[in-house]
C-alpha cells in the first residue's frame, strides 16, 4: 500500500535519423527532477524477450541510440522505456516496430573537393556508425555552372570511391553537391548537400 507510480514517458518513438536508429521520448507530466530512464528492445525474431541496452540504463537524457545494439538490421525491432526515481518507477511504454534496412533515413554526405590542374577529385564522407559501414552506401554527385539549371549527374558512386571530373572544357564558377543513396526495396535518397563552389581554369 502507499505505492506511488511515476508518470510514464510520453511520445515514445523509434525513429531513424542520419543513418542511426534512435528511441526518443519526453518526460511524463509532473516527473521529478531526478528521474532517470531505462531502455530495452525486442526483435521480431524473438518476441516477448526484452533485451537490456547497457548504455541506456538509468540515463538522464531522453534518447537512446540503438543502431549498433540491434542484432539483425534486416528484422523489425521495437523498444520500450520506463522512468525511475528512487524506489518508484513508471510502467513501460513501447514504441512502434521499425527495421533498420527498410526504414533508415539518410543524411547528405560531406564533400571533400580537390582541384588539380584540369581535374576535380571529389569524395564523400558519411556520418556512419561502424556497425553499418559494410552496407552498400552510395552517393550521387551533381556538377553545374553557378547560376545555371543545367546539372550533370554522376550517379551511384560507392561511398569510398573518388569521382574524378575532367575540367579541361570548363571555365568559370562551378558548384558540386551530393546526396546519399541506398538500395533497400527501391532506391532511397537523402537531400542534396549544401553546394561547394570552385573557380576553374581561371587565368591571371
Amino acid at each position: 500500500s502507499g505505492y506511488v507510480q511515476l508518470p510514464p514517458p510520453q511520445n515514445v518513438t523509434l525513429l531513424s535519423k542520419d543513418f542511426d536508429m534512435i528511441l526518443t521520448w519526453t518526460p511524463g507530466e509532473g516527473s521529478p527532477p531526478d528521474v532517470t530512464y531505462t531502455v530495452k528492445y525486442e526483435s521480431q525474431e524473438r518476441m516477448d524477450e526484452w533485451i537490456k541496452v547497457p548504455h541506456c540504463k538509468n540515463i538522464h537524457r531522453t534518447s537512446c541510440n540503438l543502431t549498433c545494439v540491434l542484432p539483425n538490421l534486416f528484422v523489425k525491432v521495437r523498444a520500450r522505456v520506463k522512468a525511475v526515481s528512487g524506489r518508484f518507477q513508471s510502467p513501460w511504454v513501447e514504441s512502434q516496430f521499425k527495421e533498420y534496412h527498410l526504414d533508415v533515413e539518410l543524411a547528405p554526405p560531406v564533400l571533400n573537393v580537390n582541384v588539380k590542374e584540369n581535374l576535380i577529385h571529389v569524395n564523400a564522407s558519411f556520418p556512419l556508425a561502424t556497425c553499418v559501414e559494410s552496407f552498400s552506401w552510395m552517393y550521387d554527385l551533381n556538377l553545374w555552372e553557378a547560376g545555371s539549371e543545367d546539372k550533370k549527374l554522376y550517379e551511384r558512386n560507392f561511398r569510398k570511391n573518388t569521382v574524378t571530373i575532367d575540367t579541361t572544357a570548363l571555365k568559370g564558377n562551378y558548384c558540386l553537391s551530393a546526396r546519399s543513396s541506398f538500395q533497400s526495396i527501391d532506391f532511397k535518397h537523402s537531400k542534396f548537400s549544401e553546394p561547394v563552389c570552385v573557380l576553374l581554369n581561371h587565368k591571371g
